[in-house]
């Protein structure tokens, strides 16, 4: 991935944090005909060193569970994508000034690179379920439970999943939010995105955060 040192992000709890907020996470490896993507949810579990390490589950349908089971030393690449807004330059300072500005987008967005290790054992699957839905479920009035559905409904399901873990090798992170403009169009930004969508207003915020524009 391009990183600008401007735009770069390596506090571990910060690209974690992305994860478990965007935990969907696209996983690409490469395959006889070239790479194979496949976008699926991930959980994270922070305190394996060095960098943390993710779990998933594919469905034994999916075949790029056969290739990563076939190359067990080849890494993969996960892809992570947080917030993200076009920007235009009507917001800026800069382009009232001498009009030399061109549109751009921002995001926020984590690479993470490792190797796999398939698993098929329905213990290990069980608790890999019922630990992501636990980490969806939490936070609702009346959250949903695996134990919720029939066991052998359950057992039934789990026997056509397979289980995948990560253990991460490399962590990047890129969060491109106007640090490089100057402040009067950071102010501008984030001004202009906070008048648009809940998700811009969340860009909004890293260009808050990032511009060092909290007190303005």
């Amino acid at each position: 991935m391009y990183e600008p040192p401007h735009f770069r992000e390596t506090r571990t709890d910060i690209l974690h944090g992305l994860i478990r907020a965007h935990p969907l996470g696209l996983l690409i490896c490469n395959g006889a005909e070239g790479p194979v993507a496949n976008a699926i949810p991930f959980l994270l579990d922070a305190d394996v060193p060095p960098n943390g390490r993710l779990r998933a589950h594919l469905a034994k349908a999916n075949p790029q569970w056969q290739l990563l089971a076939a190359n067990p030393a080849s890494p993969v690449l996960i892809v992570f994508q947080g917030n993200d807004a076009y920007v235009t330059p009507s917001w800026y300072e800069t382009k009232r000034e001498t009009g030399k500005v061109v549109p751009t987008w921002n995001y926020a967005i984590v690479q993470v690179r490792g190797t796999v290790k398939v698993i098929d054992d329905q213990d290990w699957l069980a608790r890999q379920i019922a630990d992501l839905t636990a980490s969806q479920e939490g936070a609702r009035a009346a959250p949903w439970a695996v134990t919720d559905a029939p066991a052998p409904f359950i057992q039934s399901q789990i026997k056509g999943i397979i289980g995948l873990q990560i253990e991460i090798s490399e962590i990047h992170g890129k969060w491109k939010v106007s640090q490089n403009r100057p402040v009067a169009d950071r102010v501008g930004v984030a001004r202009g995105l906070e008048s648009e969508t809940a998700i811009a207003s969340d860009m909004a915020s890293l260009v808050r955060s990032y511009g060092g524009l909290d007190s303005n």
